[in-house]
């Protein structure tokens, strides 16, 4: 199997949470390999500046300002990306929230946050982008950033809803691969798990405890990059092949 991200070089990726961490990680990851990206995030502007420090790469990063908990925020940024851009070819579902608090005493508004972002954000745009793939007989690639809590509860208080969220993406991981095999869709879908990794949804998170980011602090941790070369990766397999579910830890973890 030889791995080359050649037949997509030219192709409209969208890369949703791509203002910083991860999200940024990936979109420069594309750009340096001549992919167009459609960098979606509330915090546009860091989506610009980051596009100006990629001019004169292969590839483009435009910002399209969304807030991928609101359906009008992502039903716009793919209307424009499909009048401006062209027709989507891979969509990397990385946005994400996490907040800390309980579920015996938690704020109802971050709970529902959690999986507005987490789940529902990513429905809705997965189903856009298919839509896009479907209707042009693109054989696209459809990517969830997961993470290893949504394949097992671990002991870390605080966590809240954000476990039962990712364990809803990899359910929905799965069930879109199914509905597609069942249509006989060579749309291809894969889930990313990673173990802790640098990102605003952790040690960089503001809306975490002092102590909390200690802990997260004294682990093994992941690199944003270490993510996006991992897209890169599941990018790079052939048409035939395809990853269901590629985990990723940290060394000594």
């Amino acid at each position: 199997m030889v791995l080359s991200l050649d037949r997509w070089v030219g192709k409209i990726a969208v890369v949703t949470g791509a203002s910083s961490g991860i999200g940024a990680a990936i979109a420069e990851f594309l750009v340096d390999n001549g992919i167009t990206v459609a960098g979606l995030a509330r915090r546009s502007e860091l989506v610009e500046e980051n596009a100006k420090q990629l001019s004169g790469k292969p590839g483009k990063l435009y910002a399209i300002k969304a807030d991928i908990s609101k359906e009008e925020d992502i039903l716009n940024a793919f209307k424009w990306i499909e009048e401006n851009l062209g027709h989507v070819h891979i969509l990397i579902n990385n946005a994400g929230v996490a907040k800390e608090n309980f579920l015996r005493n938690g704020d109802t508004a971050d709970w529902k946050q959690t999986f507005d972002v987490n789940v529902m954000g990513l429905c809705i745009a997965t189903r856009e982008a298919i839509k896009i793939m479907s209707a042009n007989n693109i054989n696209g690639h459809i990517i969830h950033i997961n993470s290893v809590l949504g394949h097992k509860v671990v002991p870390f208080p605080g966590i809240n809803v954000y476990i039962a969220s990712k364990y809803a993406v990899t359910a929905l991981t799965e069930t879109l691969r199914q509905e597609l095999s069942a249509i006989d869709s060579k749309i291809k879908t894969t889930s990313i798990s990673p173990g802790l990794v640098t990102s605003e949804i952790t040690v960089l998170n503001t809306g975490f405890s002092e102590e909390r980011k200690n802990i997260f602090k004294s682990m093994p941790i992941l690199k944003a990059e270490d993510i996006a070369e991992a897209v890169g990766y599941v990018l790079s397999t052939a048409e035939n092949v395809q990853i269901n579910e590629l985990t990723i830890t940290p060394l000594g973890e």
